[in-house]
């Protein structure tokens, strides 16, 4: 049964209450601390966080691209940390077992999914891989009923708390990024260890760690999609969570621009408000014709992911605009407060930390450009 309309926006409205009761109070702890409480991930799961992306039988939402981009858009308006770790369980972090993975899959791992029980990760980057996905070294080997993994991954979102992987090795080396197949990697399994936290510039409270596979078994049942098509997978796992990330970065953005009016409205300098200032109006002009764009750009890629069709170009285009407006509209907002901006009691100052990585993660603004201008060539040919 499709989720209605009204239904998700009671679930808008009942998230953004979420993020301003709940979430952001605890915005400065999770910044000092670097973790998000358990609690405040037992509540997520509580209103339904955790099963956005999972169809309604396996106990999920079943929202979505539309629904989830709404949804994302308010968890983006709080702390960048915790919206990441809803975000990537939702998208990344599984849209790869219910996208790919078979029956069989399905029943074991997303009805736990769904209720935040088990939270999901991905692994695909690097130290020689991640931009260039075909470079790969982490291997998987065949042995009897299951497969042996070694190797490495790097910057893995959701290290701390993810009890299940989706990982991406290689099954066989002579044929490039074609001899790439995807495994679902519990935690348990033997010879899996998470490495050495990283300490990041921002997104505090979203744990990244690098991942060690020696020697690590994985069941034959546990090959995610077909052999060898793993390159193939990670590339529709990440064009479908390319979406999202622009909600976030739209919720990122709004919340920037309503701070800075209130600012602006309220700062009085040379006996006046800094409003009145030509200047401050046109960069909060130049922010709202940003988020505008961004927000129709957004849904119309999140439309087009409903319906099914082919978004590699659409889902590229949305994602570097994405991350470039809030990158934008960070840079604005500290300009507006000044010297405040600039203070980490501001939260300004926290989402300008958070807004660098956009551009980079999940496929940097370089790569998005990649993507479009060979589907652009792809195009012209037709």
């Amino acid at each position: 049964m499709k989720i209605t309309e009204e239904e998700l926006n009671i679930i808008r409205q009942t998230v953004r209450n979420f993020v301003k009761k709940e979430v952001e109070p605890l915005a400065e702890q999770i910044e000092e601390e670097d973790k998000v409480p358990r609690t405040l991930l037992d509540k997520a799961a509580e209103i339904g966080l955790f099963g956005l992306s999972m169809p309604q039988e396996y106990g999920g939402l079943g929202a979505g691209m539309v629904g989830k981009a709404m949804i994302y858009e308010e968890l983006g308006r709080g702390p960048n940390g915790f919206s990441s770790i809803i975000g990537c369980h939702n998208g990344i972090g599984s849209v790869g077992i219910v996208e790919c993975g078979n029956q069989e899959q399905k029943l074991r791992y997303l009805p736990k999914m769904s209720t935040g029980e088990i939270i999901g990760a991905f692994a695909l980057t690097e130290a020689s891989a991640g931009s260039d996905p075909g470079n790969l070294k982490t291997s998987a080997v065949l042995k009897g009923d299951r497969y042996v993994l070694n190797g490495t991954k790097q910057f893995i979102t959701n290290s701390d708390v993810a009890g299940v992987f989706t990982v991406m090795a290689v099954t066989d080396k002579s044929k490039g990024s074609k001899g790439i197949t995807s495994f679902i990697v519990e935690r348990s399994f033997k010879g899996f260890a998470v490495g050495k936290f990283e300490k990041k510039m921002g997104l505090h409270g979203s744990r990244t760690a690098e991942l060690i596979f020696e020697d690590c078994e994985v069941p034959l049942e546990n090959v995610l999609g077909e052999l060898g098509q793993g390159y193939v997978n990670a590339l529709k796992i990440l064009a479908n969570g390319r979406a999202g990330l622009a909600a976030r970065n739209l919720g990122s953005s709004q919340r920037l621009l309503e701070v800075s009016i209130k600012y602006a409205l309220q700062r009085v300098q040379f006996g006046k408000p800094i409003f009145e200032n030509q200047i401050i109006q046109h960069y909060l002009a130049n922010m709202a014709i940003e988020i505008e764009a961004l927000r129709s750009l957004t849904y119309d890629v999140a439309r087009k992911i409903d319906r099914g069709e082919k978004i590699i170009k659409e889902a590229a285009i949305v994602k570097a605009f994405g991350s470039e407006v809030f990158g934008r509209v960070a840079d604005l907002a500290v300009q507006i407060h000044g010297g405040m901006g600039y203070m980490r009691e501001c939260e300004v100052e926290r989402f300008y930390r958070d807004a660098r990585i956009a551009r980079i993660y999940e496929g940097t603004s370089e790569i998005q450009r990649n993507i479009i201008a060979a589907q652009l060539k792809k195009e012209f040919a037709q």
